[in-house]
């Protein structure tokens, strides 16, 4: 790659943040690309605090796969209420309209196909959009699916949501997964604490970079990028 064109494409990226983002920064980012009358699902982990920066004018309906439709935020204080709880076993509060029923139906919503978006974590992500975040191959790890396989499979979008590398520092953007499969070619966008990438037959496209540019992302990556628009 020329000097000219590392230039060219680093000033195609935006740097959005001098720093790499907090989970509740990099959540308020998730939650302002939701398209507005989307029904979401929310995963374990870091995407359940999306839920803390969604308001009635984003007009988004979030679903939990243990039986509610309308979830609202985190609960506090006196809004605590045993019984109201994401997946995650998280207290939240409900928004007008809020309904429930058994997590039997729940589950037929998610594989119908009738979730616009679901926001996931992962351990790995790769070129093809695969993902992998439920089991990370080693004969000692607890297996963890949840409803993270049929979700990926039955909503029109997949988003992750996660940090760019591993606690040794390597990149879960990956050529291929390696650790078992959650989805085949199911995520379309990655939000990390360092860019937010978009995943399409062309490979990674970076939309915006956080507390980095495009050259050092390419290096922490380590895979072809390309700016990406959208």
């Amino acid at each position: 790659m020329s000097e000219r064109t590392t230039r060219e494409q680093t000033s195609a990226v935006p740097r959005t943040a001098d720093h790499p983002l907090g989970p509740e920064e990099l959540a308020r980012v998730v939650a302002a690309d939701i398209p507005a009358g989307s029904y979401v699902n929310l995963g374990i982990g870091q995407p359940t605090l999306v839920a803390n920066h969604l308001t009635a004018e984003h007009d988004v309906t979030l679903h939990t796969e243990n039986g509610m439709l309308g979830m609202g935020r985190e609960a506090h204080g006196d809004e605590v209420d045993p019984d109201l709880i994401n997946a995650g076993k998280i207290p939240v509060v409900e928004t007008p309209g809020c309904s429930y029923f058994h997590h039997a139906d729940s589950f037929a919503m998610m594989r119908g196909g009738h979730l616009d978006c679901c926001v996931l974590g992962a351990f790995q992500v790769d070129v093809e959009g695969n993902l992998a975040n439920w089991h990370t191959g080693k004969p000692d790890a607890i297996p963890a699916v949840g409803g993270a396989m049929d979700l990926a499979t039955g909503a029109k979008q997949t988003f992750v949501m996660m940090t760019l590398l591993t606690k040794k520092g390597q990149s879960k953007l990956v050529e291929q997964c390696t650790m078992p499969l959650t989805g085949v070619g199911c995520v379309s966008r990655v939000y990390t604490d360092r860019a937010v990438f978009l995943v399409d037959e062309d490979g990674l496209g970076v939309r915006e970079t956080f507390g980095t540019d495009f050259e050092e992302l390419q290096e922490l990556v380590g895979l072809p990028l390309r700016p990406a628009a959208g």
